[in-house]
């Protein structure tokens, strides 16, 4: 075999490996949000505990992102990849056995400490496996699986919790990830950042700061806003993540470098995610559960109706990626931030404890498309916003936020929907979802806001991705 067909056949590789890791990972984000209902029959749990069934996994997979990226920069990303799939696998195992809620919170915890590490150098092992006049194509490819991931969970989740039982949204990660490791170790080029630094204070502070926050939020209702326990956290978060900004401007080897926000790109594109995971998350973990506890459907029934949504990314997703790389991905991004936007004030119009499924159609149909034309091109837009050294911080950065956006959306829609509602009834479950759904809708349309400050051509102010720099991933 010639050095390009093996470099080839090594890129496919690539692409495939870390294309099914991030799925798995992506798809625990959400896949539990259908399950809710049979989590809750099956194991009790008060709305606070169910919300953390969600948040304990997207809240230790925020927080430790980029902190998994560093040690995949120091110790080699190909070993610390592979250690974060055992760890996820095992940890998927373990939930699927819990015995009791607050056995599944804790496990739900330890697969996210997995995902931390494993997803990030998806990104840079993708990247540097893959050649710089294809690398727009497969990082479009993966960004597709990754956005399919996050809009299929519910139907995924619904499908195994009705037909099999809700343990087995993590038993199904099991067989998969046994099959990656192996893959991984064989097909997998090592690689590394030379001069790498482990930031331990950065990620404690930012770890703090997080918990305070999501935890103050998701106790606000039940323990009330003016309580000691929720100001308390709520303040110590804030303080926390101040100290963390800080750190990031002045520490000699942050793990989140302040000076990349000063970028329009990476400012754009990073606070474009966090808000649409925010807006989005917070939606969908309320309408999963709209569509069983008060339209009365099937989990798989729930599932299925939301192919609209869900299917679409299948779709428009390759055509999304061709216009990025024509038109560039900033109106692909913008266009579909605005849509999503549109698709869920349409579902805030429409919703009522007897609407329709054809009513529903349209909200679910605009969702999918503008969810597709936000994923395909996001991943790119990132990579081309730093220097190559730098592409597993941005990597680590993007997942975090866009995972604070999610953890944050959750605590916060959640809190909205208590306030204004509840389990109680029907009308109870709707008076509390419309809300917090518009709430949804304005984040995500100011993340269109947000995604306007991307230039509109990314003008090579840094490196060139085919000229690499003394960091860049160099295959051992």
């Amino acid at each position: 075999m010639d050095q390009h067909t093996k470099g080839r056949a090594g890129a496919v590789w690539a692409l495939v490996i870390t294309s099914v890791a991030g799925f798995m990972a992506a798809l625990d984000n959400l896949v539990v949000t259908t399950a809710l209902p049979s989590i809750r029959e099956s194991l009790g749990g008060e709305p606070e505990e169910l919300v953390w069934t969600v948040n304990a996994y997207t809240l230790t997979f925020a927080v430790l992102l980029m902190f998994g990226a560093s040690l995949g920069d120091r110790f080699g990303r190909r070993r610390l990849f592979t250690i974060g799939l055992a760890v996820f696998t095992g940890a998927s195992a373990a939930a699927a056995l819990s015995p009791g809620i607050n056995e599944l919170i804790a496990f739900r915890a330890v697969q996210g400490v997995g995902a931390a590490i494993m997803m990030p150098l998806t990104l840079t092992l993708l990247t540097a496996a893959v050649p710089a006049a294809r690398r727009g194509a497969a990082l479009g490819i993966f960004g597709a699986v990754t956005g399919l991931a996050v809009a299929s969970g519910p139907l995924i989740g619904g499908s195994l919790t009705e037909h099999l039982s809700w343990q087995w949204i993590f038993w199904l990660n099991v067989p998969i990830g046994l099959l990656l490791l192996p893959l991984a170790r064989l097909r997998l080029a090592e690689s590394h950042a030379p001069d790498s630094r482990l930031d331990v204070p950065g990620t404690l502070l930012v770890s703090g700061g997080l918990f305070g926050i999501v935890y103050g939020l998701v106790n606000a209702n039940a323990d009330g806003w003016t309580s000691p326990t929720v100001l308390t956290a709520l303040i110590a978060g804030i303080a926390l993540l101040g100290g963390f900004i800080h750190h990031g401007f002045h520490a000699k080897n942050p793990m989140l470098p302040m000076r990349l926000f000063k970028d329009r790109a990476f400012f754009g594109i990073n606070m474009a995610s966090l808000l649409m995971f925010l807006g989005m998350f917070g939606s969908i973990f309320l309408l999963s559960q709209y569509f069983q506890g008060v339209l009365g459907y099937s989990p798989t029934e729930a599932g299925l109706r939301m192919l609209p949504w869900t299917g679409m990314p299948m779709l428009v997703a390759p055509i999304a990626g061709i216009l990025a790389d024509r038109l560039g991905g900033r109106p692909v991004v913008v266009t579909g931030l605005a849509l999503q936007a549109v698709g869920l004030a349409l579902f805030a119009m429409a919703l009522a404890p007897d609407a329709s499924y054809v009513s529903q159609l349209p909200a679910l149909i605009v969702s999918g498309v503008g969810m597709a034309l936000y994923f395909a091109p996001a991943a790119s837009l990132v990579m081309s916003s730093v220097r190559p050294g730098e592409q597993g911080v941005a990597s680590g950065a993007n997942n975090a936020l866009r995972e604070v956006g999610g953890a944050l959306g959750v605590a916060v829609l959640a809190t909205v929907f208590s306030s204004q509602g509840g389990y109680g009834s029907a009308r109870s479950f709707t008076d509390g979802t419309v809300p917090a759904v518009w709430i949804g809708a304005g984040v995500v349309a100011l993340a269109a806001l947000a995604a306007l400050l991307i230039p509109r051509r990314r003008h090579a102010s840094v490196q060139a991705p085919d000229q690499p720099e003394a960091r860049v991933p160099v295959p051992a």
